[in-house]
């Protein structure tokens, strides 16, 4: 897809320092422009049905809801938007966690204000882009993939069970949820059996390291 206008682009990093050096960067670029702002994955949400942007600049690692379940759950009402994943991370489970949510671009934050236009471009012409540092180890996992290997526990849960983990995680109380999903108490406590359950857990500590080792909450 060629644009004939500015590109315009919807940032989510829960630092502010960070998302005002990108912002000044990418409007320092002709042909792109910073329309929105979010500090967390479901404020991204929010903002892409109000200002539908063309693209999203998201970090993998926010509170409230993470930046690969916000992925999947804009990319599922939203399939034209591209996003780019920003990280930190370089590990394989937030890569390839990104990668299956759906985005077109992984970049690092070590490497952001070098490649954030290149990789805004590239995606925007239905290209995929990657920092070269991380291209290697997408092949590899991509390899593993295709020779069957086993599907790991965080792919087992449920895009519910996934906000409720990061929540529970963050230290949320059953009312919180509640409120904050639109669901009953009684509903958010069965999430809970479920994903100790399914995870083969005992108690809200192991959820919540679990929940970090997945990458799943910033904690």
């Amino acid at each position: 897809m060629e644009y004939d206008r500015e590109i315009t682009i919807l940032l989510a990093d829960d630092h502010k320092i960070l998302r005002h050096g990108l912002k000044q960067a990418i409007d320092n670029e002709e042909d792109m422009q910073v329309i929105a702002e979010a500090r967390d994955g479901r404020t991204a949400l929010k903002l892409t049905l109000e200002k539908n942007p063309d693209v999203i600049i998201m970090d993998v690692s926010m509170p409230d809801l993470n930046g690969m379940e916000a992925s999947r759950q804009i990319l599922a009402e939203h399939p034209d938007v591209k996003i780019i994943a920003l990280s930190m991370h370089s590990e394989r489970h937030y890569i390839m966690g990104m990668l299956k949510a759906g985005v077109s671009g992984y970049i690092l934050k070590t490497n952001a204000f070098d490649e954030l236009a290149a990789a805004v471009r590239s995606v925007t012409t239905g290209k995929a882009y990657l920092s070269r540092e991380i291209t290697g180890l997408v092949i590899e996992s991509a390899v593993k993939v295709n020779s069957g290997t086993p599907v790991t526990d965080s792919e087992k849960l449920s895009s519910r069970e996934i906000e409720v983990l990061q929540l529970i995680a963050e230290g949320k109380t059953t009312a919180y949820m509640a409120d904050h999903l639109n669901i009953s108490r009684k509903t958010v406590e069965t999430h809970r059996q479920n994903l100790k359950k399914k995870l083969n857990l005992k108690s809200i500590a192991e959820l919540t390291k679990f929940a970090i080792k997945e990458g799943i909450t910033s904690l």
